[in-house]
């Protein structure tokens, strides 16, 4: 018998490739937060230009450096600094002062993402992280408001849930779908941010079970607070558009290395943000609780991933007939 000139080559899971890279994915999420950054330059001015650029660079050099001094691989184009960047700027008000921007986009990738291992690591969210650091930095800062351009007749700078919250008055809810409001810069226009996510889902770059389990919750409790006392409490529409529950629902919850990977713990996972969010904007002493509530849950994924795994075939207990 003649000897065959072949091996067996073994290699570790997975066996089944996609074409798809984090580059391109970043790359597809950048684009399709465009019109919404764009909108909130023209309706804020150039200081949001400029605290765009001033972000992204920050976050930039932040991981270059980071990952020279951790002598890993270097990570700097995959897109996933530049996306931190744009969605720091996002939930920050307009007249943020730049140091200020300067601060939070080294807490977002130093604290947020490098020290848990990088990319594909971290356990919360990188910007809200930082945000959440400024939060707390500059109180007064961080609700600051600014009126923009395009502004419904009437509506101050303050944000619609403020201006709910603390003095009763209602917004229109067309001026908070198109974005002619007061509040964070990106959070303004609904529209915008829901055609971009449109696509992210068409493509399977997000998972669509979180941003309709937390608008479907957000509703379902908004309705019965309305019910309640529909004096104070707004009904459930309001709820959707006004605050940052479209860019959190749609692009922050939805991180994919900080979001659960079942499809049940995507459930869970939304309903618990949409809870957490009607009661701190309810019974909160804040007139909004979506960074916290992703935050929150944000911690909670890893046992939510190992209480929804799926059982393997061939295991569990035999059942008798």
């Amino acid at each position: 018998m003649g000897k065959e000139n072949s091996s067996l080559i073994l290699s570790t899971s997975p066996h089944i490739k996609s074409r798809e890279s984090v580059r391109n994915i970043m790359i597809s999420v950048i684009i399709t937060l465009l019109p919404a950054v764009v909108f909130s330059i023209y309706q804020f001015g150039i200081h949001v230009l400029i605290m765009y650029l001033v972000s992204i660079a920050t976050c930039l050099v932040s991981e270059w450096v980071a990952v020279r001094l951790r002598k890993r691989p270097f990570s700097l184009y995959d897109g996933s600094a530049i996306i931190t960047g744009m969605l720091l700027v996002m939930v920050l008000p307009p007249k943020f002062p730049i140091y200020g921007v300067i601060l939070g986009a080294v807490v977002s990738i130093v604290i947020g993402k490098q020290i848990f291992g990088g990319l594909g690591y971290n356990i919360f969210n990188p910007a809200l992280i930082g945000r959440a650091f400024l939060a707390a930095t500059y109180p007064v800062f961080i609700s600051s408001w600014a009126t923009p351009r395009l502004v419904f007749d009437g509506i101050t700078a303050a944000t619609p849930l403020a201006g709910m919250k603390f003095d009763g008055i209602m917004t229109p809810y067309s001026a908070m779908f198109f974005g002619r409001i007061g509040g964070s810069i990106g959070e303004t226009s609904a529209v915008l941010l829901i055609i971009g996510a449109i696509y992210l889902i068409i493509k399977k770059y997000i998972k669509w079970r979180i941003p309709l389990s937390i608008f479907v919750t957000v509703a379902v409790l908004g309705e019965i607070f309305h019910l309640i006392n529909p004096s104070k409490y707004p009904d459930p529409l309001f709820h959707l558009l006004a605050g940052g529950l479209m860019i959190g629902a749609l692009y922050m919850a939805t991180d994919m290395v900080t979001s659960p990977i079942t499809n049940r713990g995507c459930i869970f996972f939304g309903v618990g943000i949409g809870c957490l969010v009607v009661v701190i904007r309810l019974l909160g002493g804040l007139p909004e609780g979506v960074m916290y509530a992703i935050l929150f849950m944000n911690a909670f994924v890893p046992l939510i991933n190992r209480g929804t795994k799926p059982r393997i075939f061939g295991t569990g207990e035999a059942h008798e007939h």
